[in-house]
């Protein structure tokens, strides 16, 4: 390869060292960071932006990637300098479109932002938040009018995210799930539910570590290279394939968040820890749109790798009959005269509830097309930031028929809206999707990795995933990667017939299909 591309990659190398940085930040930000630091280090990542946007929009960036062009045009679309090429050509003209002080000011508030919500939830007072949000929410539709879209504003923001998706598609998207979940809701509702209350026993916090970091380090994540530690709201980040951290919340009263929790992180953490370590610094581990050092391809694909160890491992029946000994060895009062059968049962239970990320499978969707339904309306202007509580105490009514009793259980819950993270909840459901469809396509076609999960051995699992996801990093789409690994686009049905499988186990009920 010529020397144009050479230094093309360089410069790469050195935006995605920068991006490393704030990620760095973020993480501090949200773990250690004094209440007080949150105005300089809104400074500190408003200054790292400006210093990559000048990388990637230089004269010189521009120069090499016309030089690399020319001089790689003979090559095969799906080498990896000309996807080098795609994915920068598609960022400088994406970001060409957006003035730099609004993504500089993005930057800066998103620590503000971030103290803004955690005081407000903690105070369950949404005027709190309500300034900060407001211009995270202008600051959004003025992205939107910028990058330009065809239908409706909300389709631009999700460009970040999940490439391809628009709210038509996700309207399609979600009424299968809605009839699909409303079935199961409707026959699980008619059967008296599993006993629960063992859940909420004392759970000191740091057996709860013992056990979740034991699990996390059996399915493959490697704290050699990683790290957890507890937060107000779970996340991972990464700064590069060597340095991958998880984070959680304990309530030493309640299990579940912490457990599944870390689970799920893990999920994320080892996706990021398998990628292809020839890609480490390059076009494959950045995400020019977003501004963000990540290898995972969409936000949807990396969520399907923390659902499916989540929910279709970590939820599984036979794991708890594999792990439930561990657990009780660590919990004896709490879990006195639990069966492995009763924690599997009790970790299913469908009930609606009012916190996303403490449902269960089956009504976690209604949470994600409630934020879906919200955002594209704050984006659209039909929905005022100041109106937004008692709208979504309306919509939750609707979809799940419940009362909210506060803010902090309502409106306030999520983090993503003080990063300014407009357009990502659908990843939730897609990565729902797209999980399913992996493991019935693994089940199908290498049904020993099955007979290894059964008996506690999840490596060859996890080999799997690495080749058909983790390993290619940025590489292919989220649909290429679905098309090379299971022969298919995304398709729901799987997953409604995941959930109805799992429903049948814990309540017994029976379905038509």
């Amino acid at each position: 390869m010529g020397t144009s591309f050479e230094n093309l990659n360089n410069e790469i190398k050195k935006f995605n060292d920068v991006l490393n940085t704030m990620n760095i930040l973020i993480w501090d930000s949200r773990t250690k960071m004094p209440k007080k630091g949150a105005s300089g280090r809104g400074s500190q990542i408003g200054s790292l932006t400006s210093v990559a946007r000048e990388i990637l929009l230089s004269s010189k960036m521009r120069k090499l990637f016309d030089e690399s062009d020319n001089e790689t045009h003979n090559l095969n679309d799906d080498t990896f300098e000309r996807k080098t090429l795609k994915h920068l050509g598609e960022a400088i003209e994406y970001h060409d479109k957006i003035p730099e002080k609004i993504q500089v000011r993005k930057a800066e508030i998103e620590p503000l932002a971030h103290n803004a919500w955690a005081e407000a939830r903690e105070k369950k007072d949404f005027s709190i938040f309500k300034p900060l949000l407001q211009e995270q929410v202008d600051i959004a539709i003025e992205q939107a009018h910028c990058i330009g879209f065809k239908e409706h504003p909300y389709d631009a923001l999700m460009q970040r995210f999940e490439p391809g998706e628009s709210v038509k598609s996700l309207k399609k998207l979600f009424d299968v799930l809605k009839s699909g979940l409303g079935e199961i809701l409707k026959e699980t509702s008619k059967v008296e539910k599993p006993n629960k209350s063992f859940l909420y026993k004392n759970y000191p916090v740091e057996k709860q570590i013992e056990f979740s970091t034991k699990i996390a380090s059996k399915f493959g994540y490697d704290f050699d290279r990683g790290r957890l530690d507890s937060t107000v709201h779970p996340f991972e980040i990464s700064f590069t394939r060597d340095d991958v951290r998880i984070t959680t919340r304990y309530y030493e009263d309640f299990i579940n968040p912490s457990l599944f929790g870390t689970l799920h992180e893990a999920g994320h953490g080892i996706y990021e820890q398998n990628i292809n370590e020839k890609y480490t610094r390059s076009a494959m581990t950045t995400d020019f749109l977003s501004f963000y050092a990540v290898g995972g391809v969409s936000f949807g694909a990396h969520e399907s790798q923390s659902r499916l160890y989540e929910n279709h491992i970590g939820r599984s029946k036979i794991f708890w009959e594999n792990h439930f000994g561990d657990l009780k060895d660590c919990f004896p009062e709490a879990l006195k005269n639990v069966s492995a059968e009763d924690f599997f049962r009790a970790v299913n239970v469908v009930e609606p509830s009012l916190i996303r990320v403490e449902s269960d499978e089956s009504t976690y969707d209604f949470h994600i097309m409630l934020r879906v339904d919200i955002e594209s309306m704050l984006i659209d202007k039909s929905l005022k930031v100041a109106d937004l509580p008692t709208v979504w105490n309306e919509q939750i009514k609707q979809y799940l028929d419940l009362e909210v009793p506060d803010d902090s259980q309502g409106v306030l819950q999520d983090i993503h809206w003080s990063g300014g993270q407009f357009g990502t909840f659908c990843n939730y459901t897609i990565g729902n999707v797209m999980a399913a469809q992996l493991m019935e396509t693994m089940k199908k076609t290498n049904p020993e990795i099955q007979n290894d999960i059964n008996q506690a051995n999840y490596e060859p699992l996890l080999n799997w995933l690495t080749s058909n996801i983790h390993t290619h990093g940025r590489r292919y789409t989220r649909n290429e990667l679905l098309e090379r690994s299971t022969g298919e686009t995304l398709n729901p049905l799987p997953y409604i017939n995941y959930l109805k499988g799992k429903a049948s186990q814990v309540y017994g009920v029976k379905f038509n299909d």
